[in-house]
């Protein structure tokens, strides 16, 4: 019965796919938390676990698109399943791109680890919380299909947009004020972006779930809302 060993092939390749995908996501989650607990925190230990990290997501990146190329090319699958390979794949692209963020804001640690610890640092904790429950929706996005919710983290980013510029402007202030510390606050600055460029990242993650469930591209529209 080749078909059934087909569809048996071809629907294991489906279920390795989405599991790897789902691991990944966890694993780039991990090392943003990691990454931010190392800042507040001023733990090193946390930092080169990260860094020593980041290797696996890009393992796991390489590995589903393998898998997906794998199976567009061996099943020429349709529609839905069609549109779960592109998906997953494009996913996990933006899932390593988080995890380099999260080494980038680790490296930063280490950096600040090495300066007076600044007062002002617990600014970046509601940034990283908005941040997180982004990319924490997004992954829930993909696994359950949920279309909505995916949809609604455009609308959520703008709040993480407009507290990103906001820190911003008060750690620009700090390095005005010519204190002498412009280089750790030159780091939060750029920790701050990191973060905000983790919400587009997830924003682009809920968009994906979107098309993956409902075949809509919501890319470069003015209305993202389902």
């Amino acid at each position: 019965m080749p078909n059934a060993h087909i569809a048996r092939d071809f629907d294991q390749a489906i279920h390795l796919l989405r599991s790897d995908v789902l691991t990944m996501a966890e694993r780039t989650r991990l090392n943003v938390n990691r990454a931010i607990a190392a800042v507040l925190s001023r733990n090193a230990e946390n930092a080169n676990a990260v860094i020593a990290d980041d290797d696996e997501v890009d393992e796991f990146e390489r590995k589903i698109d393998q898998i997906g190329m794998s199976i567009l090319v061996r099943f020429h699958p349709l529609a839905s399943d069609l549109r779960l390979v592109l998906s997953s794949m494009k996913i996990s692209n933006n899932l390593e791109r988080i995890s380099d963020h999260a080494t980038n804001i680790a490296k930063r640690a280490r950096k600040l680890s090495k300066h007076q610890e600044l007062p002002d640092v617990s600014l970046i904790e509601p940034l990283y919380s908005l941040a997180d429950q982004l990319l924490a929706d997004a992954i829930t996005a993909y696994r359950d299909r949920d279309s909505q919710l995916g949809a609604s983290l455009h609308k959520r980013d703008k709040e993480l947009d407009r507290l990103h510029k906001t820190v911003t402007e008060t750690y620009s202030h700090r390095i005005e004020e010519g204190s002498g510390r412009g280089e750790a606050y030159l780091h939060l600055i750029l920790i701050v972006r990191s973060l905000e460029r983790v919400g587009d990242l997830a924003t682009n993650i809920g968009e994906d779930a979107v098309f993956l469930n409902v075949a809509r591209d919501l890319r470069h529209t003015e209305d993202r809302e389902l």
